[in-house]
């Protein structure tokens, strides 16, 4: 645990097409001294440290100030990495891995002995996923550690999708972050549980569930229930989560957003509205950058007017939900 003040966090650019080994080689070299190190993703800007050096783990809690039940992904450079972190591969795992890795898939398995309590929120599972970001991918080869980073910010704030997001929310707090432009996915990955005797889907991300079902048959939605206190199957399961600092209410139509930001409005607030339409991929991509211009534009409202509760919009929503619950 770090018990000093780091001095403001540097950035360091790298060409996403063709990252500089060198700069690579420095961060990687961070990892492995059990630093932590923000870097870019296809999906958002992880906050990486060491997975399997308990310290360095517990130095992401603390920047972040993270609930100690809630888990944090592993990233591995690719599959063969995978029985460092994993206890076991289940059939599942291994067909959703061939069709999807590398790429925003998150699959949950039983954890190794090797991987730290910390990592797993305490639990006996792990999440573990294999990237598709050159960066991501130079760095996990460079470090030759499996890397354990949840998205680059404060608990329970808005994920960053750009090294200016990461330093608004942590800037000291880290060693380095590797500036590797804007992430395309601009969404947390798919969590999917195949530890058990089912398939389930932890957390919507950019795979589908009938992308995930045409390879593994039925998909149970949402986790099983737990006890009170119990670590958390896999990140992202908070009530609250993914928040914008103002505050931010939902409405399923454009009617209703308009009767609400008309109240606010009345009442002398300034109120800023969001609609999310068009390609559900392109609405993920551009849907944190969106929040983070708002909540830095001195709103205090934001109203979003939800897309439709289909199958390709899930995880905006879930976002938008999460990030619009009471505390």
């Amino acid at each position: 645990m770090r018990n000093f003040v780091m001095p403001p966090t540097p950035i360091w650019p790298v060409d996403p097409s063709a990252p500089d080994p060198t700069v690579v080689r420095r961060a990687a070299d961070l990892i492995r001294a059990g630093r932590l190190v923000a870097f870019p993703t296809e999906t958002v800007y992880g906050l990486g440290a060491n997975a399997l050096d308990p310290a360095a783990v517990a130095g992401i809690y603390a920047a972040k100030g993270r609930p100690a039940t809630n888990p944090v992904i592993v990233h591995v450079a690719d599959p063969v990495a995978v029985p460092a972190v994993a206890a076991t591969w289940p059939d599942a795992a291994r067909q959703l891995a061939e069709r999807f890795w590398p790429g925003p898939l998150t699959l949950v398995v039983p954890k190794a002995e090797a991987v730290p309590d910390g990592v797993t929120g305490g639990g006996p599972t792990v999440a573990v996923r294999c990237p598709a970001h050159p960066v991501a991918r130079a760095l996990l080869v460079a470090a030759g550690v499996p890397i354990a980073a949840p998205s680059a910010n404060r608990s329970g704030e808005l994920s960053p999708t750009t090294a200016a997001h990461v330093l608004r929310s942590l800037d000291g707090k880290l060693d380095a972050i590797l500036d590797g432009g804007p992430c395309p996915g601009g969404l947390e990955s798919t969590v999917v549980d195949v530890s058990g005797p089912v398939v389930r889907l932890l957390r919507p991300g950019l795979i589908t569930v009938v992308q995930l079902e045409a390879v593994v048959g039925p998909v149970e939605l949402g986790p099983p229930p737990a006890a009170p206190g119990a670590a958390l199957p896999a990140p992202g399961m908070l009530a609250r989560h993914y928040a914008p600092r103002t505050a931010l209410e939902c409405a399923e139509t454009a009617e209703e957003a308009g009767f609400l930001a008309g109240l606010y409005e009345t009442a002398g607030l300034k109120v800023a509205r969001l609609i999310v339409t068009g390609a559900p991929v392109v609405a993920a991509a551009r849907l944190y950058a969106d929040l983070h211009a708002l909540d830095e534009a001195g709103y205090d409202r934001i109203i979003v007017t939800l897309p439709p509760a289909t199958d390709e919009w899930r995880a905006v929503r879930d976002r938008l939900t999460r990030a619009a619950a009471e505390e």
